[in-house]
């Protein structure tokens, strides 16, 4: 009896102390229960382990600390026959442990044991609801170590108990879940394919009120679509969802707002009715209006399910307030796909991604951006300034963070390529820079990035005249990934390069580029790499004047880049050489038509070489029609224009930046020796997995394709470069 008093008052003092936000005393008296010389009866010191255990867990990052306890209580929950719900909960919040510490392979082995339990109780919603916990978890853990095979087992398991107790949204929660294995690893487009049309089927037995329940849901659901269309280069169908979930965004963002100013003012009257003396018709006025506000904050409320829910994965593990949240499934899952801050941003970046090709620059900036200080702000809750390096991170902080690191990573990579479409070379500069030096803060986490950033160095150096440092940099690209497709984009730029610098040896390397890739390209996954291969397979036609050959090649990339991709800038490329391939046969007439297209977009774009290229075509056309007022003022229109490229390149070749950028030279950072670290790194280049790339769209790199081959009438090769 004595135990059972000191237990009960601890327990009603820790309950005090949490709700005055004390957490640090309330974890103090649920210890001292544990540490205390009395006797407690097991089940007492179970459910007390298990409640610091899960404060510890929201409330600090002392996993350890939290480790020890739960495993304290698994050991005294075995002499336990019964008592399956205790012993389901410290299975689940252990399995967070081992997944926060890196510990994949006892986390694994620990959610073995778990489901085997599972399976063995009565087979009522309890079990079923724990089978799909733990097989959420499970998959996981699989997916972290990129084992694709057995995370889809493990999710249609939990669909199978999901099906069992005919629970539609923890049905949908693995069905999205499994389309995301399938993105990741992409096999083959039917499978895909067959996952895509098994989310809209499912989705489609939900009920709105309950979808209503699990908001991240929706977001999970609509953002795997777009990924989904984004990696097959439909970009009229990811429109549709980017805006669906765009407007989403807009409406919850509303909806939290009023949420918490309702909540402010059920406080400030719960205050007032707290009052002695209140006058009783100003009691009973402030009573019917709490009333109205609470059914009104019962309405808003974001469908959160008990205040011990247990999250397979709670991100960051710090107290985020209901408005926060984004929940992905019901209890005794819920948790976050990703933190609704991080949501929000990955919103504005698809946003972006599906604005970019179409010269939505003022849009686009805006919400690179809004994006950008999202991240930021959430970089700087975690601790992460200027200062900071991946071997100061704190392993807890390690995944969260890079989540946000990759989005970062993600937006200045558009910012990059958005900048040099529009010729912009110094801003261009500045965020490659930043890109780089994250990349050597934050090596093992953003591992994934440096293809990309070498990549971008490519493009820039293209641009801005460095063809051989160019080649460099996208054959360097290649050696850093080990994605086919992204090769052949890489290959195919580096093509266009050495078709730039104009030489016999360069023409040569490109061939002996552009040769292999053409031939594979029915093997590639999108037509995002079969437009960059087309389009310099018809540059290096070209230079061999196999002019009716070449023509053919880029009729079907220009088909690709206007009808699939939606790329403005890639078909005004296209349209520019088809003109030029027209003038050189003579058609004057289509050239014409064709030429004055293609300067429409390039000046839409602000792309000043696209321009120069073209208006240098529209010379020789004159020329050949005789038509000397045109050229005239042509002529006067191209030097004005060649006098601002001019400025900008002496600008941006001027910045302390560019010498290191396009330096034919590897990024130089310093491993951390870490294998938590290293897994961690390994676990978010597949976790996140947005497939669009913009920086690699296409070949953008070509933006002073004028220099590559000059087509007039008299057949003249190696027209005079720009720079």
């Amino acid at each position: 009896m004595e135990g059972a008093a000191v237990a009960e008052g601890l327990w009603g003092l820790a309950d005090h102390h949490e709700k005055l936000g004390e957490i640090g005393k309330t974890i103090k008296c649920l210890e001292a229960i544990c540490q205390s010389q009395i006797s407690f009866l097991p089940l007492v010191e179970v459910k007390t382990r298990l409640r610091v255990s899960a404060l510890l867990l929201r409330y600090s990052h002392n996993v350890n600390h939290a480790k020890s306890h739960l495993e304290r209580s698994l050991l005294l929950l075995k002499s336990i026959p019964s008592s399956f719900d205790l012993k389901f909960r410290a299975y689940s919040l252990l399995s967070h442990c081992y997944h926060l510490l890196a510990s994949f392979p006892p986390q694994r082995n620990l959610l073995l044991k778990a489901l085997e339990l599972a399976s063995s109780v009565p087979q009522d919603v309890s079990a079923f609801l724990w089978s799909c916990n733990f097989n959420s978890q499970l998959a996981n853990t699989f997916v972290i170590q990129a084992d694709f095979p057995s995370s889809l087992s493990a999710l249609e398991a939990g669909f199978l108990s999901a099906s069992q107790i005919c629970y539609p949204e923890l049905q949908m929660f693995f069905t999205a879940s499994m389309l995301h294995v399938h993105i990741m690893q992409w096999t083959d487009d039917y499978s895909v394919e067959k996952a895509v049309q098994r989310c809209d089927e499912i989705w489609q037995t939900i009920s709105s009120d309950k979808t209503e329940r699990c908001p991240g849901l929706f977001f999970y659901n609509e953002m795997l679509h777009v990924f989904y269309r984004l990696r097959l280069c439909d970009y009229k169908n990811a429109q549709h969802h980017v805006d669906r979930l765009d407007q989403a965004m807009n409406a919850h963002s509303h909806k939290m707002e009023e949420f918490q100013q309702l909540l402010d003012e059920l406080t400030s009257l719960n205050h007032s009715l707290s009052r002695y003396h209140l006058p009783s018709r100003e009691r009973s006025a402030l009573s019917a209006r709490q009333s109205q506000l609470q059914d009104r904050v019962n309405a808003l409320s974001p469908s959160s399910t008990t205040d011990n829910s247990l999250e397979p994965a709670y991100f960051g593990n710090a107290d985020r307030s209901r408005t926060e949240r984004l929940l992905l499934s019901p209890s005794p899952i819920d948790g976050e796909w990703l933190p609704k801050s991080a949501i929000n941003a990955l919103v504005h970046l698809m946003v972006v991604i599906s604005g970019r090709p179409k010269g939505l620059f003022k849009e686009c900036s805006k919400r690179i951006e809004t994006g950008m200080q999202i991240i930021e702000d959430e970089l700087i809750k975690l601790g992460i300034t200027e200062e900071v390096r991946e071997a100061d991170l704190r392993h807890t902080a390690i995944w969260m963070s890079g989540v946000y690191l990759m989005l970062q990573m993600q937006f200045l990579e558009n910012r990059v390529s958005l900048e040099l479409t529009r010729s912009d070379y110094v801003e261009a500069e500045e965020a490659l820079v930043e890109m780089k030096n994250l990349f050597t803060r934050f090596p093992t986490i953003l591992q994934a990035s440096e293809c990309v950033i070498e990549m971008l160095r490519g493009q820039y150096s293209h641009s801005v005249g460095c063809y051989d440092e160019a080649a460099f940099h996208c054959i360097e690209a290649t050696k850093l990934t080990e994605s086919k497709s992204m090769q052949a984009s890489c290959q195919a730029f580096a093509a266009v390069s050495y078709l730039a610098i104009g030489d016999a040896e360069s023409s040569s390397k490109a061939l002996d580029l552009i040769g292999p890739l053409y031939g594979m390209t029915n093997s590639l996954s999108g037509v995002r790499e079969e437009a960059s291969i087309l389009f310099a397979y018809g540059l290096l036609l070209m230079k061999q004047q196999d002019l009716q050959e070449a023509r053919n090649r880029l009729a079907k990339g220009l088909q690709i880049a206007h009808t699939h991709m939606g790329n403005l800038q890639l078909v005004s490329q296209y349209l520019t050489l088809l003109g030029n391939l027209a003038l050189s046969l003579h058609d004057t007439v289509q050239a014409r038509e064709i030429l004055r297209s293609s300067l429409t977009l390039a000046k839409k774009l602000c792309d000043i070489p696209t321009q120069l290229w073209v208006l240098s075509i529209f010379t020789a056309l004159y020329q050949q029609l005789g038509e000397k007022g045109s050229e005239m003022e042509n002529e006067e229109y191209r030097k004005k224009k060649w006098e601002e490229l001019q400025s900008r390149l002496a600008e941006a070749r001027g910045s302390i930046n560019h010498i290191e950028l396009v330096a034919k030279a590897r990024i130089e950072m310093q491993q951390v020796e870490d294998a938590q670290g290293q897994a961690y790194g390994q676990s978010l280049q597949v976790n996140l997995d947005i497939p669009e790339s913009v920086g690699v769209q296409g070949p953008s790199l070509a933006h002073s394709s004028s220099k590559l081959v000059g087509l007039d009438p008299g057949k003249r090769w190696g027209k005079p470069r720009l720079f």
